[in-house]
């Protein structure tokens, strides 16, 4: 396998998606999430306990969503970061549950907490459902 440099895997800003095998096949629209630094370091409820750094449970990612710091409640990257942050430290603490507590949970709570587009409304499921998380990964 070819080894790639960690700066092409960068998503600064990002929630980052990727396929889990077998579930995404029969349900496309369901897949693994994470949420990326302002330096695009990944950030994913990985299991009970864990959010893992640059290590995506299911490999790296397949599509993005782009998303805007200046729509971030607060001053732009340290309150994206602190947000990102807060949310990790949060589900470090929480057991992993796959049908109500999960990496689309991490994300939407990261999102909340920064009260990204001005809202706190964000949740697994309109995250899961969100038609803006359709761009493929850079090659």
């Amino acid at each position: 396998q070819k080894e790639y440099p960690p700066e092409l895997f960068r998503y600064p800003y990002c929630i980052v998606w990727t396929p889990i095998p077998i579930l995404s096949w029969l349900l496309p629209f369901i897949g693994h999430m994470g949420i990326c630094t302002s330096a695009g370091v990944i950030r994913d409820f990985a299991g009970s306990y864990l959010v893992s750094e640059d290590n995506m449970a299911f490999g790296r990612p397949t599509k993005y969503w782009k998303l805007d710091v200046d729509k971030v409640c607060g001053t732009g990257s340290a309150a994206w970061d602190k947000a990102v942050h807060d949310a990790s430290e949060e589900y470090k603490c929480r057991p992993h549950n796959l049908c109500c507590d999960n990496c689309h949970s991490h994300v939407a709570r990261a999102l909340n907490l920064m009260r990204y587009d001005n809202r706190t409304s964000w949740n697994m499921v309109n995250l899961c459902l969100n038609p803006l998380i359709i761009l493929p990964r850079p090659t």
